[in-house]
């Protein structure tokens, strides 16, 4: 279900999340350069977060938009995750008046989480840097499909 929407230029900063029922992952990112930074997930119950905490990273980091990643299944069809993080990217641009968009994050979490074996062979993946990481890489993906062009293009 790639996008196929034109994404405004003004978008420059931008903030991605791995939705997830007890955490989740959040980074920020920068268009131009395409890159993320993974920051501190946040706690949710039963996939609803906690909007006062969010609130207040947001309020910090100023992102022009919000990534949430779509945890689709293998054949590209929703699944029932998948439904709640598009419900939980509606509720951002309902709350925070911002654009929000989905994007397919099949395998981000199989692949933060060999990120992490592989630079320092920790296993426990309830660690939290599995979450940024798997932020990181749903807004690196979305922003190489989206990238902002430079100020002499």
């Amino acid at each position: 279900m790639p996008e196929t929407t034109q994404i405004p230029q003004r978008i420059a900063s931008v903030m991605g999340f791995d939705f997830g029922t007890r955490r989740i992952g959040i980074s920020i990112g920068q268009r131009l350069i395409g890159s993320a930074t993974a920051l501190s997930p946040i706690k949710a119950r039963d996939g609803v977060p906690d909007w006062e905490q969010l609130e207040k990273v947001i309020e910090e980091w100023q992102p022009d938009a919000f990534v949430t990643g779509l945890p689709l299944n293998m054949d590209g069809t929703p699944s029932e995750m998948s439904r709640r993080a598009a419900k939980f990217a509606r509720r951002l641009e309902g709350r925070f008046h911002r654009p929000s968009y989905t994007h397919d994050e099949r395998l981000t979490s199989y692949e933060a989480k060999r990120q992490v074996m592989e630079e320092s062979g920790y296993q426990n993946f309830g660690d939290y840097s599995v979450d940024g990481l798997a932020a990181c890489l749903i807004l690196e993906s979305w922003m190489s499909e989206h990238p902002k062009a430079g100020e002499n293009e």
